[in-house]
């Protein structure tokens, strides 16, 4: 039975904790799963922006020891042709092997 307020010295008490318990409930249900969400895009399009990055530099700095390393047999304007055949070659061969995989699982 429901007590009754004007009799009950913990009416407002009990009803404060039932509120509160009940707001509770409900921002951890809500506002927790939110936030974890919204904390891994922004994680997640960090470490992809970083790792864009990381990538292209690796390239470029690939391609500057290739020309380096050509540079000792041949004259550096052919280094740095040769380099971005071979280079642009691995990239080609790369996304051939990518490209035949890409149906692989739907067989």
């Amino acid at each position: 039975m429901p007590a009754n307020p004007l009799t009950d010295p913990n009416w407002a008490t009990e009803t404060t904790d039932t509120v509160v318990r009940i707001v509770d409930t409900v921002r951890s249900q809500a506002t927790t799963k939110v936030v974890y969400a919204a904390r891994g895009m922004v994680f997640g399009l960090i470490a992809a922006i970083v790792g864009l990055f990381a990538l292209v530099i690796l390239l470029i700095g690939s391609m500057r020891g290739l020309q380096a390393l050509l540079e000792l047999a041949m004259t550096w304007e052919r280094a740095v042709y040769t380099s971005y055949f071979v280079v642009g070659g691995m990239l080609c061969l790369v996304g051939l092997i990518l490209f035949k995989k890409r149906n692989a699982n739907a067989s």
